[in-house]
């Protein structure tokens, strides 16, 4: 859930009686926790913020956060703690042991598979699905992730371990453990050294070794790379990186921060030969990051900076600089920029562009023979309560979705059907009370005794709620509520301050009515969209 960075939507001191009630709810979730315990976990006095935040996927969560490090996190009314409180109170969850192999996976957001489990000899612990776990590191009892159970200890058993056991919803070094003082993972003993861990110690290396080709079925990116290595000859598949961008050979002497400061010059250089020219200095250094360095990395790698010995971008860059191979300046406060490149330095003049794999030229040329095709929008109608006794007879209850010929036929219907027509004028229907009560406002309704079709159907149509019906090529429709509001775009020309406002959209479709921020950088011309879904609507591309 937090393996991608959040966004932060509110940060308040708790209130008092929010304090009690949480303090109620972690001493019902958590049993095991004494009141000492609770009043630790949850102080009356400290300092304790709420934190509303919502994750990559759009998920709604509150943190509460003490000491500057997030002890909780809520999710849909269920409460749930960080590894900050789980290294505090180690036995709070049930506790299922896998090997550190696995904690990277779990930390780019891969759940846990059963095969990664290791399993003590006492037994995996007792839990049913859906129950609160953790999970923890052979050899050391401090938890490194937070899941709830797919299924039940006897049904993992009944498996023979394989399948998906647990969802994973937090986890050392993800964004969340990010936002607070990032402390490492702390070293707890197991409670007891059993005899019999003895002896499977000397099988930790052997199985550790074996377990690296179960990992290939947590993520279907690896199966892909493994079909890969296994089409490629001997030789070229000992140079095939792992899906994580570095070499996982145990006999490459280079150690893995090495192979991502090498993986970082590459990415570097290329983009200084291929992709930067002249005209685009300065650049903004997390332009050159984002658009040009991550877009000339090889294809089954992926470049991580925080991996390298650099760590940031800006201490990379200052190296580059002593090298003289570029020159950075802060144009403005905080914001750094490449202002100069030496194209003529000896490192990017031997540097050799690498070829293009087949893979991605099949892609690229497929996808350019692909033509774009917009999505299709349906304006749709949903019943009020207002007019459910109108549709009621057709099967429909209030919050169904119509379309506007639905609702034309559910009307003829009800009037053929309760003989409401005109006998002297088929163009003519004879308002009944319940047809009073859904069309006519109420100084209409001792006046107006009959309407024309046209007139019923569209004073129908406008009582009617607004919705509207996306589909994309091969994809689910998507139905949302309200209307269908226009786009309003502004050019803002900042070569001599002069401002022009333009609405494509005027000539188009009065349906739309929505802003949209248009400016130019470098030549580009920069979109901010409000609702993406609608200017692919309009057959408008991202590029």
């Amino acid at each position: 859930m937090f393996a991608k960075a959040f966004r932060v939507k509110s940060n308040t001191a708790i209130k008092g009686s929010d304090r009690r009630k949480l303090r109620a709810d972690v001493a019902a979730v958590f049993p095991t926790l004494g009141t000492d315990q609770v009043s630790e976990l949850v102080p009356g006095k400290e300092e304790l913020n709420i934190v509303k935040l919502y994750a990559h996927r759009g998920d709604a969560v509150t943190v509460y956060v003490s000491g500057g490090n997030p002890i909780l996190f809520e999710l849909e009314k269920n409460l749930y703690p960080t590894v900050y409180t789980l290294w505090s109170y180690p036995d709070l969850l049930p506790t299922f042991t896998t090997w550190p192999l696995v904690l990277e996976k779990l930390v780019g957001g891969a759940d846990l598979m059963l095969p990664g489990l290791v399993v003590p000899p006492a037994g995996l612990p007792q839990v049913e699905k859906g129950d609160l776990c953790a999970v923890a590191l052979v050899g050391n009892r401090a938890p490194v992730a937070v899941g709830v159970a797919a299924m039940s200890t006897a049904e993992m058993l009944t498996s023979g371990l394989k399948g998906r056991g647990f969802s994973v919803l937090h986890t050392y070094q993800d964004h969340l453990w990010r936002s607070g003082d990032k402390s490492s993972l702390p070293s707890i003993a197991p409670l007891a050294l059993d005899p019999l861990d003895l002896s499977e110690g000397k099988e930790c290396v052997k199985a550790d070794t074996a377990l690296q080709g179960d990992m290939r079925q947590l993520t279907l990116e690896e199966e892909e790379v493994q079909r890969r290595c296994e089409e490629k000859s001997p030789s070229e598949a000992t140079e095939d990186p792992g899906p994580g961008g570095l070499h996982e050979d145990p006999t490459d002497s280079k150690t893995l921060q090495e192979q991502m400061d090498e993986l970082l010059q590459r990415c570097f250089l290329h983009a200084l030969k291929c992709c930067v020219r002249k005209a685009d200095l300065p650049l903004l250094t997390s332009t050159l990051l984002g658009s040009h360095m991550f877009a000339c990395c090889p294809e089954g790698r992926q470049l991580d900076i925080k991996k390298s010995s650099y760590k940031k971008l800006s201490q990379f860059l200052q190296r580059m600089q002593q090298e003289q191979i570029v020159q950075v300046q802060e144009l403005s406060a905080g914001v750094e920029s490449v202002v100069a490149v030496d194209w003529k330095h000896p490192r990017i003049t031997s540097f050799v562009i690498p070829e293009p794999s087949p893979t991605s030229q099949t892609i690229q040329e497929g996808s350019r023979g692909q033509p774009y095709h917009p999505p299709d929008i349906k304006p749709l109608y949903c019943v009020p309560a207002s007019m459910t006794l109108l549709f009621q007879e057709s099967g429909h209850k209030k919050g169904s979705v119509l379309e506007g010929s639905e609702v034309r036929t559910v009307v003829i219907n009800y009037a053929k059907k309760n003989d409401l027509v005109d006998a002297d004028n088929k163009n003519l229907v004879k308002l009944d009370p319940i047809l009073c009560d859904c069309v006519l406002e109420k100084d209409e309704q001792h006046t107006i005794m009959k309407l024309p079709w046209d007139s019923l159907l569209s004073r129908c149509l406008e009582k009617l709620q607004p919705a509207y019906q996306v589909t994309f090529p091969g994809r689910e429709p998507i139905v949302k509520k309200g209307r269908i509001c226009p786009i309003d775009i502004t050019l803002a020309q900042r070569a001599s301050n002069k401002k022009k406002s333009i609405d494509f959209l005027e000539n188009t479709s009065k349906a739309w009515k929505r802003p949209l921020n248009l400016a130019r950088r470098n030549d580009r011309l920069l979109f901010h969209v409000v609702d993406p879904v609608e200017i692919q609507a309009l057959g408008w591309k991202f590029i």
